[in-house]
């Protein structure tokens, strides 16, 4: 089973905010595979399904961003799962607007989510797909550009990154 965690943060008042684009990559997803996301367990929000024959759960951490370790350790903990079946999704303002890419393992390069599920489960050792929403402007605070609605003139460009986040978890399953 492969598990599929986008990252962001529960309130409403983050829905469409770029730190939320994995959240979103996971409405996506529900809404392509008819996958309901309906059992509170973990810290999480989770649904059970199949994309192309293979058995998946979907993950909406109930915790905050920052906090993100606590629910991945407590799934893999009560599935009793190893971190190799994970499938992380979160924003990545080093990596430009409308862009995704893929990788396997590694470090948290900063993303506070990312470094979260590394401290708690003990490994980088799990799959992630980056999905790049720019850089802040000079001087801007990076915390508080994530944490901003995503602007109309950026918001195709995210939908476009949303779909070929999808086809490359796709591809991994």
């Amino acid at each position: 089973m492969k598990i599929i965690i986008g990252l962001g943060n529960p309130d409403v008042e983050y829905q469409y905010t770029r730190h939320n684009v994995g959240f979103l990559v996971i409405d996506e997803i529900t809404s392509r595979y008819k996958i309901h996301l309906s059992i509170k367990r973990c810290y999480s929000l989770l649904g059970e399904g199949n994309i192309h024959n293979e058995r998946v759960l979907l993950v909406k951490p109930l915790t905050y961003m920052n906090r993100s370790g606590k629910a991945v350790k407590s799934i893999l903990d009560t599935l009793n799962l190893f971190s190799t079946n994970l499938i992380v999704i979160h924003d990545d303002i080093d990596i430009p607007l409308g862009r995704i890419k893929k990788k396997l393992r590694g470090g948290d390069a900063g993303h506070k989510g990312i470094r979260s599920i590394i401290e708690y489960i003990g490994t980088g050792d799990f799959s992630r797909i980056r999905i790049g929403v720019g850089r802040p402007s000079k001087g801007e605070d990076p915390s508080e550009y994530v944490l901003k609605t995503i602007p109309d003139s950026e918001y195709e460009s995210i939908r476009e990154s949303i779909n070929k986040a999808v086809e490359e978890i796709e591809k991994i399953i």
